[in-house]
């Protein structure tokens, strides 16, 4: 085969057989396509659509291109979970948990953030020792022990991924369904699980702002999973406003906590959405007769404090100091706090995520650049969601600082991303809908 013929093929809008795509990947991963070829063939596959056999074949041949979980000594229904990212997404630190504690193991790799929204494994960073740069076969023990381990992408898993995304960044291709879901699903798919939940975030502050093309990624990413014989589920949910009250790395660990333990602030909309996943995912497992039924057993597992045990459980073994879930102020702390109060009367019609994590970026709580530095302390808290009156002086959140440094723009910035209207806006769901 000939890759300059290949790439000619999908520009004309020919269809790859499955022989061709892992011709190309073989070729990409070895070297012999160089990065110029690559760049080529995505924009053509970029302009010209791929078929969802064609979308299948790509996301094996990147799945294959490197190493497989397995099954190891992991034992029981595995099931994964990815979100597609938002602003306060912090769910992952208690959805874990919750599987771990109900019996389902869950080896859980998960990404750094960037841009405006955050990484959970930023996340897991803020908690003092926290490790998350172990090795494929030491989280599979761990999880084998104790049901779960949280970790850091493996370079191992998806190689071809990881160089395609690379390429896919700088050459205006992000923007297409079979490659995201490619993208996303090959990495799922060389860790091997029983099932896969898919959280696909709808929303300004989500990489699908649309429910039409979320809906469209969502079908994409569950007819991958079937074509794997994969049981594989994807939820919609709202991410027009950050996800609970915290947003920045320490402050969304001490939100988890929250609702892990009942103590604390946590959102009620959040911990909706992780008793939502948890139930579904129960109930995917075998482990629940009804998706309420799942729902049921996960508030249980939470009010019994099984949970939080858990995930200290999680937290020792990967070196990290377990007294946080119990004691939020052993998290890093930033040593400014700003509040910053509503200049009008009336109600929270919206809140700008997008507008929020970017701010939050900027105070040092994520990166611009995959080398820059994170600062696990700072961040915001809100003190008002959609829905809530508030009257002239009242607090619309609390910035975390480590300096005084430019407070008053990073204030006055918040405060343009809340917009106040006279009348109450109408509730909006946490979920949307389920495809699967």
């Amino acid at each position: 085969m000939n890759i300059s013929e290949l790439i000619a093929k999908k520009r004309d809008g020919g269809e790859h057989t499955s022989e061709e795509i892992e011709f190309l990947i073989r070729s990409l991963v070895s070297g012999k396509m160089p990065d110029y070829q690559a760049a080529a063939w995505l924009m053509a596959a970029y302009l010209q659509g791929m078929t969802p056999a064609e979308t299948l074949a790509l996301t094996f041949a990147m799945r294959d291109s490197g190493e497989r979980v397995g099954r190891r000594e992991i034992p029981g229904c595995r099931l994964d979970k990815h979100s597609t990212g938002g602003v306060g997404d912090k769910t992952t630190l208690v959805f874990a948990p919750l599987l771990a504690a109900a019996g389902i193991p869950i080896l859980k790799m998960s990404g750094r953030g960037l841009g405006h929204t955050g990484g959970t494994v930023d996340k897991l960073e803020a908690i003092p020792g926290f490790r998350t740069d172990l090795d494929i076969e030491q989280a599979c023990r761990q999880t084998a022990q104790i049901g779960a381990a949280l970790i850091g992408q493996s370079p191992k898993l998806a190689p071809a991924d990881k160089i395609l995304y690379g390429l896919r960044d700088v050459t205006a291709t992000v923007d297409s369904i079979p490659l995201i879901a490619s993208s996303i699903m090959s990495k799922k798919l060389a860790a091997d699980p029983d099932g896969i939940l898919l959280d696909v975030k709808v929303g300004r502050g989500a990489f699908m702002s649309d429910l039409a093309r979320a809906r469209e990624l969502a079908q994409t990413l569950v007819a991958i999973g079937r074509g794997a014989g994969i049981k594989t589920v994807a939820a919609l949910s709202a991410m027009d406003e950050p996800l609970g009250y915290a947003v920045g790395n320490a402050l969304e660990v001490s939100e988890a906590c929250a609702v892990l333990t009942g103590r604390g602030m946590a959102e009620d909309r959040f911990r909706e959405l992780c008793l939502l996943l948890a139930g579904r995912a129960l109930f995917m497992a075998g482990k629940a007769d009804t998706e309420l039924d799942g729902y049921t057993q996960a508030e249980k597992l939470l009010q019994s404090g099984a949970a939080a045990e858990k995930f200290m459980q999680i937290i020792a073994a990967q070196g990290g100091d377990p007294a946080v879930v119990q004691d939020p102020s052993l998290l890093p702390q930033a040593p400014t706090v700003r509040r910053v109060r509503s200049q009008e009367d009336g109600y929270v019609e919206t809140i700008d995520a997008r507008a929020i994590g970017a701010l939050c970026m900027q105070m040092g709580a994520g990166r611009a650049r995959k080398e820059d530095p994170v600062d696990p302390a700072v961040g915001a808290v809100l003190r008002k969601k959609t829905g809530d009156p508030v009257a002239k002086g009242d607090i619309l959140a609390d910035l975390h600082l480590r300096t005084e440094e430019s407070e008053s723009n990073f204030a006055e910035q918040l405060r343009a991303a809340f917009l106040i209207s006279a009348e109450m806006p109408r509730a909006k769901p946490i979920l949307y809908e389920v495809i699967g």
